[in-house]
């Protein structure tokens, strides 16, 4: 049995699985990429390359051509569609991934001039999250994004449809037939909306939950595999999944977070950003980035032994940009500084002279975090004096969970307090306990 024949059994192998929306090649597809642009260099489709790896193919070349016009039947000139032939065919590969979204005509122009699968970077992307995809709501905004995509797509792709079902790039929770009209295809975006907006009334109900309780929220928002699920288990001994992969997170996941002076805040891990994060994705994932927008603070991670660290901290500073979170006070931090060396951790701190370095693997740097985040939020503004009578803890309890407590001395008969307060929680300690209102003042801006 040849070895495309191989990899043929092995899909349809998956596709008898009801697993098959998670599932992965047990044979690695091979596939050659491409990068169009100015200034390129090989290093440049070293993200491609581990996009393609989290997906399940195996990078066998890499080819680039320097224009700032792609072609439009094409995407690639003549002479290099040429060149790509010749190593699709010398290499054995049987996939061609661009560093770009394409229309549908240059992907059925490609396709039949090469004879292979042509997959273009916003599918590559889709079917990672078509992989990653767990929960109801996960599921639902990865078929959104992709149908989003194959709707303006169906007219003219030609044979090329039949290939959903083969493979990267044809991946989904949903629909596993490219043979789908396009009528079909609205009615089932309609309804996916339907189910998002449910879904997404849920999640309002919580967070409105989690806001009315007074605890500030802190959004954990990067680059995708900066480390931002390991951060999250290191600083709340939690047991987030952690993966070495592109978009392990999809679910966005909520922990507490204990503060020095007592306070508590609630921190989000969200889905990673991306260059080129595909733009139907965003949009179908809103409600989750919402989490985001409507945080106190974003603890933005970053992998500071990138060597496009800069290029992915302003990816995701434009991607907050775009979902209404840009004005939101950040805190910079630096990851896995532990696979760095002393020369270029003294270069990384010069770049980003605001950010505090960590290594949430091995937990260095932890505390000084934690530190910069309780000096980046809001104090509460008011100022008090709190007796508590003994056999009143909860009112204590309260008090170093929700406010900042700034002393605390047991004396005859109870326990005096000094903290700040928001406004909210003084009116609900009034009537429980003796509060000095000579020693309460407003805050200084």
């Amino acid at each position: 049995m040849t070895e495309r024949r191989k990899r043929r059994r092995a899909y349809t192998d998956a596709l008898e699985s009801p697993l098959s929306a998670t599932w992965r090649s047990r044979v690695r597809e091979k596939a050659v990429l491409v990068g169009v642009g100015r200034g390129l260099e090989d290093s440049s489709l070293d993200e491609l390359a581990a996009l393609a790896d989290t997906a399940g193919a195996e990078p066998v070349a890499r080819i680039l051509q320097a224009r700032s016009d792609p072609d439009p039947a094409t995407f690639v000139g003549k002479g290099k569609l040429e060149e790509i032939h010749r190593e699709l065919h010398s290499s054995g590969a049987d996939m061609l991934i661009l560093d770009d979204e394409l229309s549908a005509g240059q992907l059925r122009n490609l396709e039949e001039r090469l004879g292979v699968k042509v997959v273009d970077r916003t599918a590559l992307i889709l079917d990672i999250f078509a992989l990653h995809a767990r929960s109801r709501e996960g599921k639902a905004q990865v078929e959104l994004a992709q149908l989003s995509y194959l709707l303006p797509r169906l007219r003219g792709w030609g044979e090329a449809m039949s290939r959903l079902g083969g493979g990267i790039g044809t991946r989904g929770p949903g629909e596993t037939k490219l043979e789908v009209d396009r009528q079909h295809i609205k009615r089932r975006i309609s309804k996916l909306r339907r189910d998002l907006r449910d879904l997404s009334r849920t999640r309002a109900v919580k967070r409105s939950r989690r806001l009315s309780s007074g605890v500030q929220q802190v959004a954990i928002a990067g680059y995708t595999n900066a480390g931002k699920s390991t951060l999250m288990n290191a600083l709340t001994a939690s047991e987030v999944v952690v993966a070495d992969q592109l978009f392990a997170t999809l679910d966005p996941t909520a922990r507490r977070l204990g503060l020095p002076g007592g306070r508590t805040v609630v921190l989000s891990d969200t889905v990673g950003f991306v260059r080129k994060l595909p733009h139907d994705l965003v949009e179908a994932f809103r409600s989750t980035l919402e989490e985001v927008g409507l945080a106190t603070l974003v603890l933005h991670v970053a992998d500071a032994s990138s060597p496009e660290v800069e290029e992915q901290v302003s990816a995701v500073r434009e991607v907050l940009a775009e979902i209404g979170a840009g004005a939101i006070p950040e805190v910079l931090c630096m990851n896995k500084v532990d696979g760095m060396s002393e020369v270029e951790r003294a270069r990384a701190a010069r770049r980003f002279p605001e950010a505090v370095f960590v290594s949430a693997l091995r937990g260095e740097g932890l505390d000084a975090l934690v530190a910069r985040i309780a000096d980046a939020l809001p104090r509460p503004p008011l100022e008090v004096t709190v007796f508590v009578p003994y056999g009143k803890d909860e009112v204590t309890a309260l008090l170093h969970r929700e406010a900042e407590v700034l002393s605390s001395e047991s004396t005859y008969g109870g326990t005096v307090v000094r903290a700040r307060v928001g406004e909210r929680l003084l009116a609900s300690i009034r009537e429980l306990v003796m509060i000095s209102d000579t020693a309460a003042e407003s805050a200084e801006p």
